[in-house]
C-alpha cells in the first residue's frame, strides 16, 4: 500500500546516481534540497493554526508533545530535549515520544511503528491528557503507532496536529490541523530521511520558535529566557544584556549575579531602576513578555 506514496515514488533525476563523481551526488542532492523549503512555505497557514493551538496549551499549563517512529520520532526528540536551553523552558512542557522507547534513538527497533495500541500506551504512560496537544510526525501519513496515538488524542479532547510529507494522507482522518509539506521522491527511494526530513525539521523550528515566542521568550530576535548552562550561553547571556542596556559587559555581569543568571530580570532592574524581586513582579504581571515591560 506504499506505492501510491510521493515519498515511495522514484525520482528521475537520481536513477543513475551510482554513476556520478562526488561532486555530481553533491549537487545532485542540493539542487533537490532546493525545493524543500518552498514546500514548506506553502504550508504557512495550518503551520501558523498549530502554532497558536500549542501556545494556548503551553499557556493554560499544558505541554507539547511529539509523537512519531524513526527518523520522525528522531526529531521530535530532538527538537525538545533542544527548548530547554534555547527557552528556559521546563523539560516536561515540550516532550518527545518515540515508537520502541529511547533505544529507538540509535538503533533500529523493528515492528515498533505497527502497534496503534502501543501509540495510545505510550501516551497514557505520560499521562497524556485534554490539556496538551499533540503532534504526530509521520512521513508517510500512515505510520499506525502514530495514527492510533493521534486518534486517541482526538477521542480525549485534546488538540490533534498531524505532520506529514503525503497528501490526503490518512493522517487526516485524525487530525485537527494536518500539516504536509509534499517534496516529492528521495533522491534515494524511500529515504525519507533526507528532503522529507528536512522539511520535518524545519516545520518542528517553526512550531516551537513561533509558540515561545508567543509566550514571550524572546525580545526581538534575542533569545531574553535563555538558560546559561555553559559556557558559550553564559557569555551570549552578558552580550544580551550588556546591549539590551547599554552598559559594559562587566556591569552586565554584575546584574546578572544579581539575580541568578536571569536575563530578563537583569534588563528590567537596570531599565526599571528595580531590584530583582520588583522586576520578577513586573514580569509576572506582563505575561512574561519583556516588551510589555521595558517597551
Amino acid at each position: 500500500m506504499l506505492h501510491h506514496l510521493t515519498t515511495e515514488s522514484v525520482n528521475p533525476a537520481s536513477a543513475e546516481i551510482d554513476s556520478l563523481s562526488a561532486l555530481e551526488i553533491v549537487r545532485l542532492i542540493n539542487a533537490e534540497d532546493a525545493g524543500v523549503a518552498a514546500a514548506v512555505g506553502q504550508e504557512a497557514e495550518p503551520i501558523a493554526a498549530a502554532i497558536e493551538l500549542i501556545t494556548e496549551a503551553l499557556r493554560q499549563g499544558g505541554r507539547l508533545v511529539y509523537i512519531g517512529a524513526g527518523t520522525s520520532g528522531r526529531l521530535g526528540v530532538l527538537d525538545a530535549s533542544e527548548c530547554p536551553p534555547t527557552f528556559n523552558s521546563e523539560p516536561w512542557q515540550v516532550v518527545g515520544v518515540i515508537a520502541g522507547g529511547p533505544t529507538a534513538l540509535t538503533s533500529a527497533i523493528e515492528g515498533a511503528e505497527d502497534s496503534p495500541e502501543q501509540g495510545v500506551e505510550d501516551l497514557r504512560k505520560l499521562q497524556f491528557s485534554s490539556r496538551d496537544v499533540l503532534v504526530g510526525i509521520a512521513t508517510s501519513g500512515r505510520t499506525p503507532y502514530v495514527i492510533g496515538a493521534l486518534r486517541y488524542a482526538q477521542q480525549i479532547g485534546a488538540p490533534a496536529i498531524g505532520l506529514t510529507c503525503n497528501a490526503a494522507s490518512e493522517l487526516a482522518s485524525v487530525s485537527d490541523v494536518v500539516i504536509a509539506p509534499v517534496v516529492g521522491p528521495e533522491v534515494i527511494n524511500g529515504s525519507t530521511r533526507m528532503k522529507a526530513g528536512t522539511a520535518t525539521k524545519m516545520v518542528l523550528n517553526m512550531l516551537t520558535t513561533g509558540a515561545m515566542v508567543r509566550l514571550g521568550k524572546t525580545y526581538g530576535n534575542y533569545m531574553v529566557d535563555l538558560r546559561s548552562t555553559n559556557t558559550k550561553l553564559v557569555a551570549r547571556a552578558k552580550r544580551i544584556v550588556a546591549r539590551l542596556t547599554e552598559l559594559e559587559e562587566a556591569e552586565a555581569e554584575r546584574l546578572l549575579g544579581d539575580c541568578d543568571g536571569e536575563v530578563k530580570t537583569a534588563i528590567v532592574m537596570h531599565r526599571r531602576q528595580v531590584d530583582a524581586e520588583q522586576a520578577r513582579a513586573l514580569l509576572a504581571e506582563a505575561g512574561g513578555h519583556l516588551r510589555r515591560v521595558i517597551g
